[in-house]
């Protein structure tokens, strides 16, 4: 048990919705990662995406030590994070329809890739968007999200649809809408959000998922090793010469 501080609570908190995702999605988080080996197996590529802070959480799994090398981050000019000035302009962004049609239409993405879509509500246009249009093109859409937003918000696309009415497998991150785990009598406002903390950790997991899902079908995962420790850039150099048709962040 924590001592009870804000700080104590926030990770007693941010601890329970890692045990709920645990227990409750893992069916979901298998099924996730035998989509992404099935897809790296049969010469697919491997895309995330998401917009503001849900950007966080695609970014982690994009040439990062550990991960697989395959996956591309889908990159929307001002809604990486919070990349773009003013910072309410990318939020601005998450509402604009077309936008996601346009990146798709330019990006390297084809039929028989796989795309991770990360949107905390789902209820904005670009992400409902992407969905729809990803799937158009042959994709394979893997949504996380926090299916609570469909029923206690409204959606903001015009068909009225959210991120995991257009998925062909939904992860649900369980965070309660509003995204804040703590309220104090003094304090306005509810604070201390856990979604880049658990949804992070969700992917992780798929993506251990799928590593292991490959290699029990007797193919080596295109895994990078950290840059920092003793032959990390000969493997990963070898990895990235080996798969560079499937690798888009180095060009």
């Amino acid at each position: 048990m924590s001592d009870r501080t804000p700080a104590g609570r926030f990770l007693d908190a941010a601890i329970d919705l890692l045990h709920r995702v645990r227990d409750e999605e893992a069916d979901s988080v298998a099924a996730a990662g035998t989509l992404l080996a099935d897809t790296v197996a049969d010469g697919g590529r491997l895309f995330a995406f998401g917009a503001g802070h849900s950007s966080l959480a695609a970014q982690d799994i994009v040439y990062r030590a550990g991960g697989l090398a395959l996956m591309n981050l889908l990159a929307v000019p001002g809604v990486v994070g919070v990349d773009v000035m003013p910072a309410t302009l990318g939020s601005a962004l998450e509402r604009v329809d077309g936008l996601a049609s346009a990146v798709l239409d330019s990006s390297p993405a084809r039929a028989g890739d796989a795309l991770v879509i990360v949107s905390l509500s789902g209820r904005n246009a670009l992400p409902v968007e992407m969905a729809m249009n990803a799937r158009a093109l042959g994709l394979k859409v893997i949504g996380v999200t926090s299916v609570a937003y469909a029923t206690e918000t409204t959606s903001r696309h015009v068909s009225g649809t959210y991120l995991k009415d257009h998925c062909d497998l939904v992860l649900d991150s369980k965070i309660a809408v509003g995204d804040a785990e703590l309220t104090l009598d003094n304090v306005p406002a509810p604070f201390a959000p856990a979604s880049t903390v658990v949804t992070t950790a969700l992917l992780q997991a798929v993506m251990a998922t799928a590593a292991a899902t490959l290699a029990d079908r007797g193919i080596e995962p295109p895994l990078l090793r950290s840059g920092n420790v003793d032959g990390g850039h000969d493997w990963n150099g070898r990895v990235l010469e080996q798969y560079g048709d499937r690798i888009f962040y180095r060009h």
